[in-house]
């Protein structure tokens, strides 16, 4: 089952994972792509991990938003993939990444009626083939094109309509608040906690005062990791991978940020606890 606080895995963290499981690390995060054809020698040191620990996947390429039909095959070999290794969650970016070809970038839909439609039902498609929930991102973006309702108004009637899940990304949100003007609680309000099946946070880059890019690259700024308490107090306290795509450090410094989550999980907790009492 997957609990606590979590890190993606990166190739270079496998000769570390293997002599020790760190402690508090409750699980980990891949991107079925990168693990689907490898050799023999990493498909062992990953099966060999997905034994120890319970793992998630966070796709790269479904692109659910796209015009172009469904890769049903693609979703088929995720079907297999999930199967072998017994990972429950299969979660991917409210977004589009191919047209004529990969764009190797993540596209916003745009926020209408029209889209909604067309985005549950590829979804609900995508559901009957792997036979769970798919686990939608909210994702930061940087334009708004055709837009006709609100970014949460979309992301709540996708999340009803194609009766799935959501992957709540706290950073995305802060990131989106600046770059849009809005308040990032009301937004994180918004969402419905029947819905979300675990969390991101993540750091960013900030290119100037009005401007944030979704990075992946840096550590999680304070703005955020209140954003995070906010998020447990107001939901309740879900699973939450630490997102760290580059300029990634040793895996204790890692978990230096990986303990604070388990400990603002924590003090949500026994504060709750106390009100009831």
């Amino acid at each position: 089952m997957v609990s606590g606080a979590g890190v993606g895995l990166r190739r270079e963290m496998l000769p570390e994972l293997q002599a020790a499981l760190p402690q508090g690390l409750g699980f980990m995060e891949v991107a079925p792509e990168n693990w689907l054809r490898v050799n023999p020698k990493l498909a062992r040191q990953f099966r060999a991990l997905t034994e120890r620990l319970p793992f998630v996947c966070h796709g790269l390429s479904l692109s659910i938003g796209a015009p172009a039909a469904l890769d049903e095959a693609f979703v088929k070999q995720v079907k297999g993939f999930l199967d072998a290794h017994n990972i429950e969650i299969y979660s991917e970016h409210l977004s589009y990444c191919s047209g004529n070809a990969h764009l190797y970038d993540l596209m916003p839909i745009p926020f209408t009626e029209e889209a909604v439609e067309h985005v549950a039902a590829r979804v609900r498609r995508v559901q009957d083939i792997l036979e769970r929930k798919l686990v939608l991102e909210n994702v930061s973006y940087y334009a708004e094109p055709g837009a006709q309702m609100s970014e949460l108004e979309f992301i709540n009637a996708v999340l009803e309509r194609a009766d799935c899940e959501l992957l709540l990304d706290v950073n995305n949100i802060y990131v989106n608040s600046v770059n849009h003007r809005y308040d990032p609680q009301q937004f994180l309000y918004g969402l419905p906690t029947e819905r979300i099946r675990y969390l991101h946070i993540a750091g960013h880059y900030n290119e100037a005062d009005d401007l944030i890019i979704d990075t992946h690259g840096a550590d999680v700024i304070e703005p955020v990791w209140q954003l995070l308490e906010d998020c447990y107090r107001y939901h309740g306290v879900f699973p939450t991978l630490l997102e760290r795509d580059f300029n990634l450090p040793k895996l204790p410094q890692l978990m230096t940020e990986v303990e604070r989550i388990n400990q603002i999980g924590q003090a949500v907790r026994m504060s709750a606890n106390k009100e009831r009492a």
